[in-house]
């Protein structure tokens, strides 16, 4: 079985995938089309999120019986249409939901401590102790949106603090002992946090809107390390301002490039200049809004795990 390489991972993906006597070839640079000429020859494909795997490449890629995403998501491919044409969909939510599990908490405590504020302070010369009291989290109630894989993570992470832990899902009887599941009326009646763990779907794009945020009964934080286009920045903003939302930790952002890898659809890459929406200079300025560049699933020990799961799967389903 011949598998094209689309994207970098850790070295070992290609290390066992060899040994296991797969052929493997490598191809990080070629445009869209200049796969879509040669995707025929390969019954597998390795990618992270570089370009969108559409009807047109599906087509193209006659003898494909697998797609390995190395990450959680799978909405830069058409699923519905790969399924149909028979390929089995891969993906790796196990091997970076510990990572995202403690980015969250890490997101949130820096959030109540005001350690972004603190540290830019003291590096100033300034020691403002007061003004820089922070919030405990024992005693709030944290909601999650979507209890997947990382959704039970951060929830696993929070089990060493005196909260009370609530989600939300689409499926039911997905809570457990970590969480108590609830309808969504009850999440927004009762939390204090909301953080997201959703994929990126027709439902969960521009879930947070102004109309999801007010329905909230009392003044909240919001984390979101899931995907960016599931808040309107524009409302969130709006509710920054009024004091409906207490904070941001916002580890993804809907201006990013569906690969990830770059944040604003319109730049200029030869003078680094980029288009800067109104709403995300507001972000950049506020005191009590956390920003990191899609990174909550991005560490040294979540790119081994991400390649070991995909490499795993491959051997529980073709060998």
């Amino acid at each position: 079985m011949k598998i094209l390489h689309l994207d970098t991972n850790h070295p070992l993906l290609l290390k066992q995938l060899n040994a296991l006597g797969y052929i493997n070839h490598e191809d990080y640079t070629a445009s869209k089309a200049e796969v879509e000429a040669k995707i025929h020859d390969y019954e597998g494909i390795i990618i992270r999120s570089r370009f969108k795997i559409d009807k047109l490449f599906l087509d193209k890629a006659v003898n494909l019986k697998f797609i390995g995403r190395v990450g959680a998501g799978l909405e830069n491919i058409n699923c519905d249409y790969a399924q149909a044409k028979g390929v089995h969909l891969i993906s790796a939510p196990e091997g970076n939901r510990n990572a995202v599990g403690e980015h969250t908490l890490g997101l949130l405590l820096s959030l109540f401590n005001k350690l972004n504020v603190a540290d830019a302070e003291v590096r100033q010369g300034q020691w403002n102790r007061e003004a820089n009291r922070g919030m405990e989290l024992d005693g709030k109630t944290v909601g999650l949106i979507g209890y997947g894989n990382m959704g039970n993570a951060f929830a696993k992470k929070l089990r060493g603090f005196d909260v009370e832990v609530l989600c939300y899902d689409i499926k039911n009887n997905v809570g457990n002992a970590n969480a108590t599941q609830v309808s969504l009326e009850e999440l927004q009646e009762r939390s204090d946090v909301l953080s997201l763990h959703t994929p990126e779907t027709p439902l969960t794009i521009n879930m947070v809107d102004k109309t999801f945020i007010n329905g909230f009964a009392k003044p909240f934080w919001l984390i979101n390390t899931a995907r960016g286009k599931s808040v309107v920045t524009q409302d969130l903003v709006d509710a920054l301002d009024s004091g409906q939302i207490l904070g941001a930790g916002l580890d993804v952002l809907e201006y990013e490039k569906s690969s990830f890898e770059e944040m604003f659809k319109n730049s200029d890459v030869a003078s680094n200049a980029v288009e800067m929406p109104e709403a995300f200079q507001y972000l950049i300025q506020a005191s009590n809004v956390l920003l990191t560049p899609h990174v909550a699933g991005w560490t040294q020990e979540s790119k081994i795990k991400l390649s070991q799961t995909i490499v795993n799967k491959i051997k529980t389903q073709f060998l």
